[in-house]
Parts: C-alpha cells; structure tokens; sequence
C-alpha cells in the first residue's frame, strides 16, 4: 500500500515529514510518495521553482520508504483528480491512500471532482494544530460521515473498498510552509 501526499511544498517542513512518519506506521503502508504539485490551482500566486522545492523536500524527508516525486510536473496534471487517475493506469495493480491534513479536509470540498477522489481510495486525514473541528464539520466529512472509520482504526482503511476515510490524531507539530515563508525564511 502506498500513500500519496500531495501538495506544493513551498516549503517543504518538518510538519510534513512527521505526518509521513506518522501515516506510515498508523496505517502500515509500504511506502509514501510525495507528489510535489507544479502548482495548487486554489492559490493565487505560484509556488517557488520546482527545482528548489524538490531540493528542500529531499532534504526534509529522508526516509527509505518516501519518495519524492514531481510526478504530476511529468504527467502534465493539474488537479488531483487527474493525477490519480493517470496514477491508477499507471499502476493498476497497485493501491493507494490519499494523505492529506486535516487543514485540507476542512476545504477539500473546493477541490476539483472532491467526491470522486473521496470514493475512488481510501483517504486518511492526518490532524493539524487548530484544524480538528473544522475538519470534522467540512461539508466533505458531513457528506461522507458514514464511511468514517474511527482513528483508533485507522490501519483498517487500507483495505477497505473507498469511501473510507479517517481521521487519525497524532502528536502536534506547529510549522507551516505560510509561516516559513511570512518570517522570509524561504523567498524567491
């Protein structure tokens, strides 16, 4: 089983190797992909170079079972839906989990064909300072509340036919990629 974290990574932070950490031995998956986004398609302004984002996420996450990829750079998608579904032609005999933090659940239902990804995999939801209960109230947990497996079950989602989703509570860790570039500790 593989997960998949997606996002622009600019920059990549120690939140996000903790969640990875954490989601690989929560759920037992075999191994984590970063998917380094070209772009977040709900933001504005463009991320850093891909060049200098991949770089800092090599050096941020290092673990044996973590890949870093710009898969989606490659592949030409734009939206997550996209992507996995070029991924599961890809690699049809392989399964995947969506990773995502809780501060994403909170506005997934903003995400381009949401539903779709929600019941084309199981997604587990990894939580984030401040961002429980505005996850747990999301428009997408409400309308997918019954396929909810409970945190302390976490590891059962991955295999499970989708929807299925959790949200699993770990040890809190403050960074954000907003914060790191607001102290202009990573700039252009």
């Amino acid at each position: 089983m593989i997960g998949l974290l997606g996002g622009s990574f600019d920059p990549a932070h120690e939140g996000h190797a903790h969640i990875t950490r954490e989601a690989i031995k929560r759920l037992g998956l075999d191994e984590v992909w970063w998917l380094v986004s070209p772009g977040n398609p709900l933001k504005a302004r463009g991320p850093r170079a891909m060049d200098a984002r991949l770089e800092r996420a090599r050096q941020v996450m290092q673990h044996p079972r973590v890949t870093i990829t710009d898969i989606e750079a490659k592949l030409g998608t734009r939206y997550t839906a996209e992507t996995l579904g070029r991924l599961f032609d890809l690699y049809p005999k392989v399964r995947f989990v969506w990773l995502m933090g809780a501060d994403n659940l909170a506005q997934f239902h903003r995400w381009e064909n949401w539903d779709w990804i929600m019941g084309a995999l199981p997604v587990a939801v990894i939580a984030r300072p401040g961002q429980r209960v505005a996850a747990r109230m999301s428009p997408a947990a409400q309308t997918f509340r019954d396929h909810r497996v409970p945190g302390r079950h976490a590891r059962r989602i991955i295999h499970m036919d989708p929807p299925a989703w959790t949200l699993v509570n770990v040890p809190m860790r403050p960074h954000s990629s907003s914060e790191i570039r607001a102290r202009g500790e990573w700039s252009d």
